[in-house]
């Protein structure tokens, strides 16, 4: 778990570096914006902007029950980003499973690409779909919002 905490605290603590500098250069304005900015890439490059994810087997058994498509993911990854942020409140009726956190999925993430770890994948009926166009996602979802 720490894992997917280390790009983001990096970026809080570079942002808190240059403002810092900027400050003691006497230009506090511009140091506030440019920590907003990278408290927000931050946000972006964290968990926090994903529906909360589910172990893999917990995530299969959803899907059994909704039909709903499986999405493993990693924080940090733009490819998983992008496909959040164009399914925008889509993404709640996918069962997302973070690999970094879930060993299981980043094995079935391995067996679907030949060994390599590539997210985003979904799977929808048992068929893994390694970084699909989210317009396709979307239409694989069973109920719409």
């Amino acid at each position: 778990m720490m894992r997917a905490w280390i790009l983001p605290m990096l970026l809080v603590l570079c942002g808190s570096v240059v403002a810092t500098e900027m400050i003691v250069m006497g230009r506090p304005g511009s140091a506030a914006v440019l920590l907003v900015m990278f408290v927000l890439l931050a946000v972006v490059h964290s968990a926090l902007v994903f529906p909360r994810s589910v172990g893999e087997l917990e995530a299969q058994r959803r899907s059994a029950v909704d039909g709903g498509p499986v999405v493993y993911w990693r924080p940090g990854c733009k490819y998983c980003l992008r496909l959040r942020i164009r399914l925008g409140r889509d993404a709640r009726q996918l069962h997302w499973v973070d690999i970094w956190c879930d060993p299981a999925g980043a094995a079935t993430v391995r067996e679907a690409n030949g060994g390599n770890e590539t997210v985003p994948t979904v799977v929808v009926s048992g068929r893994p779909h390694t970084n699909p166009d989210p317009a396709w996602v979307r239409g694989q979802l069973t109920s719409p919002t």
